[in-house]
């Protein structure tokens, strides 16, 4: 109850980040320590088995966070080298409802092809070159976090989730996409129709930055552009042919990139060229927020070997009952608590003996855990990326947000229950 307690009033301390003016990577990672802590002074088991554990655990964070920083680091690249002048410079509406939907679209698809992680990454970047008013970007921003999520469930590959259960042999990917992708378009949708009446009567200026001589060929945009955007969206395909999780492919796509603008820009000499290598672009990364990331999965790792996580899902099977009505509970629970523990205690509650491949059970709850979490700015990876990307503060997402993703979430549900019962 301890460790139940510390996770509470830290949680809260993440929410009213700007009422007590501390840090939220700063409550993140306390929390997450003392959890662990409180956890181990308690522990009447062997030590080294508990260490043990420990280190596997932050053997999977770990492959997050290089993942992250990974992702952040080629952005960040793209985006010193002015790579996202070439898409700003073609967006010239200065109707925001326009663009809304224009970046909810492009986000949509482009987290289905990549992951929702990376592709908040990138869309962060892209809104943050074309909106320099904080209230409409962070508008946009939460927009993002809903659309990346919604794009995500319906891909085998999109979330980390629906690859946990496409890894485990729950789904296949022809059944996940068949099933889910309907229930993901009206979660965005849904939102998108809504946001018209806010957005209706605002207007603002696509951002005009002054000519300036640039240090930067056209050609190096381009080629910069390009090699980001193809490291970014060959991590799946070198994860289904080498087996080795995403942050490996992810890293070597970087160590190539590092190298080619080794050799790009090892004959300029000046200071303003030595920023666009990547020995540079590092300084520039939100660190902040890695270690956020890092605390948040921590004090879930922490209640997940307590054993509150096991102990939850066992609750709702026995007083719940109804496998709809769990996996509706399991995704509202995930903008809370992140999705990954959540669908590991059901993967583990339930065999393919109570549920075979491609059963209902599997393809709703990729829906419900991947769409869930966008109720909460902290409820997935997405939102946390996007939170220390924008500095989006968490009572605000609360009040603008979160009504807009749950209208979208429950609007999917009934689309999959409407098509598949």
């Amino acid at each position: 109850m301890l460790i139940l307690t510390i996770f509470v009033i830290g949680y809260l301390c993440i929410a009213l980040e700007h009422f007590l003016k501390i840090d939220k990577a700063a409550t993140a990672v306390t929390t997450g320590v003392l959890c662990w802590v409180v956890f181990s002074l308690g522990y009447d088991g062997d030590m080294h088995e508990l260490n043990e554990g420990l280190t596997f655990k932050l053997g999977e964070i770990g492959s997050i966070l290089f993942f992250l920083l990974s992702a952040m680091t080629i952005v960040e690249l793209i985006d010193t080298h002015k790579g996202f002048d070439i898409i700003t410079s073609k967006i010239k509406t200065a109707n925001p409802y326009k663009l809304l939907v224009l970046v909810s679209i492009i986000t949509f698809l482009l987290s289905s092809i990549l992951d929702n992680l990376t592709t908040a990454i990138v869309m962060a970047a892209l809104i943050k070159k074309l909106i320099k008013d904080k209230e409409m970007m962070w508008l946009f921003g939460g927009f993002v976090i809903i659309a990346a999520n919604a794009g995500g469930a319906f891909s085998p590959i999109g979330d980390v989730t629906t690859i946990m259960l496409w890894v485990g042999g729950q789904i296949t990917s022809g059944a996940v996409i068949s099933n889910v992708i309907l229930p993901s378009i009206a979660c965005l949708s849904v939102p998108l129709v809504l946001a018209y009446f806010s957005f209706r009567n605002k207007s603002f200026g696509i951002i005009e930055e002054p000519e300036t001589e640039s240090l930067i060929s056209k050609n190096e945009q381009i080629t910069i552009l390009i090699l980001g955007v193809i490291g970014l969206v060959s991590v799946p395909v070198f994860k289904t042919y080498t087996h080795l999780p995403p942050f490996m492919g992810i890293l070597l796509n970087l160590g190539v990139i590092w190298i080619f603008t080794e050799i790009l820009h090892r004959k300029k000499v000046t200071d303003e060229h030595k920023s666009l290598k990547v020995t540079e672009v590092l300084r520039k990364v939100d660190t902040p927020s890695v270690l956020f990331f890092l605390g948040i999965l921590l004090a879930v790792g922490a209640l997940e070997r307590a054993g509150f996580l096991t102990e939850l899902a066992t609750t709702l099977n026995n007083r719940v009952g109804n496998m709809y009505l769990i996996n509706v509970i399991i995704g509202l629970l995930s903008s809370i608590v992140d999705n990954v523990p959540l669908v590991a205690a059901a993967m583990g509650m339930y065999t393919l003996d109570t549920y075979p491949v491609d059963h209902n059970f599997w393809t709703f709850l990729s829906y419900t855990a991947g769409t869930g979490g966008s109720v909460l700015i902290i409820g997935s990876a997405a939102g946390v990326a996007i939170m220390g990307l924008l500095k989006i503060d968490f009572m605000w997402y609360l009040k603008k947000i979160s009504l807009y993703a749950l209208a979208g979430y429950f609007a999917g549900v009934a689309v999959y229950l409407l098509v598949n019962l």
